[in-house]
């Protein structure tokens, strides 16, 4: 297992330590507990056949073997919850920091990602690291501490076992070492397959409608199988490995405790040593080879959470997008419902050198409508993510009433902001749920208005249970256009003063765009409002209009105006009516 991989591991269980310390005191105690154990049996024994005691004589000792046994396993449950409890506990740890790093990372960085890989993190891959802390770790410990306890005891009853013990424990672990670098390049192996069949059936799923409309679902299952077929291999070769290495390491138990038991027994025929130390330690033999045999097994839980903690160190340590600085906030300085908001010479790329964005300059007056036009991949979208505070500028500057956004407390600034997507993300939960998501406190009249002005009452009308119904993943129960006049609803419950509209009508047919285009208008009044529009035929004849071309800003003015000057504007015009 690679070092850093391994350092990581180790720095979770910091918080968690004491359950570990907990659950390894509860084994070596249970350790302890077998070794009185042992001794009480081969002195029972001893006893009865060659002292030829009474059973009135031994039952006080044999009372104490069912206490002992009630004991160990009583003490067996408690290190077995207690270890598992501070597996359960890392993994929830890791889980909300990786939610706490997506969150930071945002959604330009989420963009560029499978959102299969990254569900094949959250789940699999920390759910790979709980058996690590709660077989693998103890194990570990118990793999030191028990034999060491036995050895312990065997040296106090027959000396020269405990010698035969010590030499023949080091070729359990020698062994490991050797197959070791084998099944951890299987598990590494194994690991990689299982993101790229996760991430490759995510982006199938949610591209289905599509596969379907292009008649390439067959083909898609076939990857699919093949795919699985794949990883089926690559687990079946971990598990070979595992299952080859814990049949040499029984053997190589078996051939030690084989080895002692001979001496012993021709020692026991020369009558240098006595039956009870003699049975002690051979009742011990088998749990001294228990816990390096155990180990052997973990490994493989091992090196799945190794290979799976390398991804999810690396992703904690992705470099985020550098966001405004929430330091020095000024929150009282966004207090007005009038914003003006003005881009100043803002250039935007990412780490490869590549510049998304290039000398933009706009502004827009508190109230104003801007429509930003171009073709695909201009920089529209990236505009929006800088105004949003999901990254910030490498040149140039950002005003919000005339202050720069990257001295503003981002979440005072979101808060003023309602943003009306292509795609609206609609949550599992009811449709109420849904719209609180804008404003939690919102009230039934709240809601009643909302709802109407959205035209989204017809809708609730014809579900089962009206607000309270249940919707899938992505709006599962809603066409397009319904889940459009949910996000819009969830605008005006916002209120707030800047209006982004990322062309909401783009994917709709004429009649429903219409409906949205006239709620919008509405919602618009006495706002800020800056729209990325598809559609230019839509475009109002007063509307103000900057047009982008490869990140820049190359024409602006009114529509009107843009439509006769031949320029960038009516080109656009004229390939999307050509289409």
């Amino acid at each position: 297992m690679p070092l850093a991989s391994t350092s990581w591991l180790r720095q979770q269980a910091s918080p968690v330590r004491h359950l570990l310390v907990n659950g390894i005191v509860a084994g070596a105690l249970q350790a302890v507990l077998m070794c009185a154990g042992a001794w009480l049996v081969a002195h029972v024994l001893s006893q009865a056949i060659f002292h030829a005691s009474p059973l009135a004589s031994l039952w006080p000792w044999l009372v104490w073997l069912p206490l002992i046994a009630v004991a160990r396993f009583t003490l067996t449950v408690k290190q077995r919850r207690t270890t598992f409890e501070a597996g359960a506990k890392v993994s929830a740890t890791v889980r909300l920091k990786l939610e706490e790093r997506l969150r930071t990372l945002g959604p330009l960085w989420a963009a560029q990602q499978s959102r299969g890989d990254i569900v094949t993190r959250f789940v699999d891959g920390v759910d790979a690291l709980v058996p690590y802390y709660a077989g693998y770790l103890p194990q570990l410990a118990f793999a030191a501490i028990v034999p060491a306890i036995i050895f312990a005891s065997a040296l106090f009853a027959d000396p020269w076992s405990a010698l035969v013990l010590a030499a023949t424990a080091p070729l359990i672990p020698i062994f490991m070492l050797l197959v070791g670098r084998a099944a951890e390049q299987a598990s590494q192996r194994r690991w990689k397959r299982l993101r790229r069949m996760g991430a490759h059936f995510m982006d199938a799923l949610a591209g289905l409608t599509t596969l379907r409309l292009f008649r390439a679902v067959s083909r898609e299952e076939a990857f699919l199988a093949a795919t699985g077929d794949a990883y089926r291999q690559e687990t079946m070769a971990v598990l070979r490995i595992a299952f080859l290495s814990a049949l040499v390491l029984e053997f190589f138990a078996t051939a030690s405790i084989a080895v002692l038991a001979v001496l012993v027994g021709f020692r026991l025929l020369w009558g240098t040593l006595g039956f009870e130390p003699g049975l002690f330690v051979l009742l011990l033999a088998p749990e001294f080879f228990l816990p390096l045999r155990a180990l052997g097994t973990q490994r493989h839980r091992k090196m799945e959470a190794a290979a799976a903690a390398e991804d999810l160190a690396a992703l904690l340590e992705e470099k985020a997008p550098v966001l405004a600085n929430t330091v020095h906030t000024t929150k009282h300085s966004i207090t007005s419902n009038q914003i003006a908001v003005a881009f100043r010479q803002v250039t935007f790329g990412y780490d490869d050198g590549r510049d998304v964005l290039s000398d933009v300059n706009l502004a827009v007056t508190a109230g104003e409508r801007l429509t930003i036009v171009g073709t695909t991949g201009s920089g529209k979208s990236t505009l929006f993510s800088l105004l949003m505070g999901f990254a910030t500028p490498r040149n140039g500057s950002i005003l919000i009433n005339g202050e720069d956004l990257a001295h503003l407390d981002l979440d005072a600034w979101r808060r003023h902001i309602a943003w009306v997507p292509q795609r609206p993300h609609i949550f599992r939960g009811t449709l109420r749920d849904n719209l609180l998501l804008a404003s939690p406190d919102a009230d039934e009249l709240q809601l009643e208005r909302a709802i109407h002005a959205a035209a989204l009452t017809p809708v609730i009308a014809r579900l089962p249970r009206g607000l309270d119904t249940p919707l899938g993943e992505h709006g599962q129960g809603l066409s397009g256009g319904e889940r459009q006049r949910l996000s819009l609803a969830r605008a005006w419950l916002r209120d707030a003063p800047v209006l982004l509209l990322d062309e909401p009508t783009q994917h709709l047919d004429s009649s429903t765009a219409a409906q949205i285009n006239a709620s919008l208008s509405k919602l618009a009044e006495g706002r800020t409002v800056i729209r990325i529009a598809h559609r230019l035929d839509a475009i109002g004849a007063d509307e103000h209009v900057a047009v982008m071309a490869e990140g820049r800003v190359v024409e602006t003015g009114r529509a009107s105006t843009l439509r006769q000057a031949h320029g960038a504007f009516a080109r656009l015009l004229a390939a999307d009516r050509a289409a």
